[in-house]
């Protein structure tokens, strides 16, 4: 019996992300056959996948969203598509999978592809196919959505592409996809304190997601590398960039953009937001930042310097906050995860 509950506490894994050693263990040596048509493959800090077809690549990633109980199609869509964003492509067309609950399976269902309709068609792209399941052993609708894209294959961007030297410059805020989702899955908690004006203008963050314009800016302006932030927020995209890229990296906390919406949120729930979920911004590493800077607020959103690329790897990825000098560790868990599944009090 001990021998039985000793395995079962080594294989336990936190709720969010599986941790990049425990993809290198478990997934990254099980990866089949390696092709030469293959020219971005599946490592560390790289969200897509890019596969050489002639002239043209076709750039894949898949993107499961588990925490948005409000909207969830809408994020589904603009959450993938980032990823195609940040890798240099047009995104193309989706495959959504929908695994429901058999409770009010049918509205939910809908309620899901009105939402995810109406994000792929501001994006312009189609959904082509894919899957739904009513499926007993969940306690929430779960999306999993794969996207599709091309990019000229000199065009192509990897998230581990950052060279020494680059600057690291941010789009818009932290935590801007869980300031919304946050607005809208914990209201009853934050209204007596922030009002319904605040909660407004924060529900209506999500209609910031997509990080298309900023991204076409920047590929333009040189970037060598970009990445999008997700799950873990700001320490955790930066932390996967440089790991992806071999690479030290410092950032500068004290000079992320944060929004007003963000902050009240994350002040009254004691919360990180730089450990944030947040989609709706996107990382650039680049040697011309004035530039990037430029391109990027020439279309109308906001970009900031934020640190600076080393050639030494692990030994000097920090982050300086509030005059302190730490080593930059990733979150073990996403700020949003902590709040939602927190006991609330009666």
């Amino acid at each position: 019996m001990a021998r039985r509950s000793f395995r079962v506490a080594v294989s336990a894994l936190p709720i969010g992300k599986v941790p990049p050693d425990a993809l290198r263990r478990l997934v990254y040596t099980h990866v089949g056959a390696r092709r030469a048509d293959v020219l971005v493959r599946a490592a560390i800090g790289e969200d897509c996948a890019s596969i050489a077809f002639g002239d043209e690549v076709a750039v894949l990633t898949t993107d499961p969203i588990t925490g948005a109980g409000h909207d969830l199609g809408w994020y589904a869509v603009f959450v993938a598509t980032n990823d195609l964003a940040a890798a240099g492509a047009e995104p193309v067309a989706l495959l959504l999978t929908v695994l429901l609950r058999p409770a009010d399976a049918a509205h939910e269902l809908e309620r899901v592809m009105a939402r995810a309709g109406d994000a792929a068609a501001a994006l312009g792209i189609e959904i082509v196919g894919g899957h739904s399941e009513v499926t007993a052993g969940i306690d929430r609708t779960i999306a999993v959505v794969t996207a599709v894209g091309r990019a000229r294959r000199d065009a192509v961007l990897r998230s581990g592409a950052a060279q020494p030297g680059d600057a690291l410059v941010m789009t818009k805020g932290a935590g801007i996809e869980g300031t919304a989702i946050l607005a809208a899955d914990a209201e009853a908690r934050l209204r007596p304190a922030l009002g319904d004006a605040l909660l407004r203008r924060a529900r209506e963050l999500r209609h910031r997601i997509s990080v298309l314009p900023e991204a076409r800016a920047a590929a333009r302006a040189g970037a060598h590398a970009m990445h999008d932030v997700t799950e873990g927020g700001v320490l955790a995209a930066v932390h996967e960039m440089a790991t992806a890229s071999g690479l030290g990296v410092a950032l500068d906390a004290d000079r992320v953009p944060v929004l007003a919406e963000t902050a009240a949120i994350c002040a009254r729930l004691g919360a990180d937001p730089l450990a944030l979920i947040g989609s709706g911004a996107l990382l650039v590493a680049t040697p011309q930042p004035a530039r990037v800077v430029e391109a990027v607020q020439a279309a109308g959103i906001h970009a900031a310097l934020i640190g600076v690329f080393h050639s030494e790897a692990v030994s000097s990825r920090v982050v300086r906050r509030a005059g302190q000098e730490r080593a930059l560790i990733p979150p073990v868990r996403d700020e949003l995860w902590r709040i939602l599944e927190a006991p609330t009090s009666t």
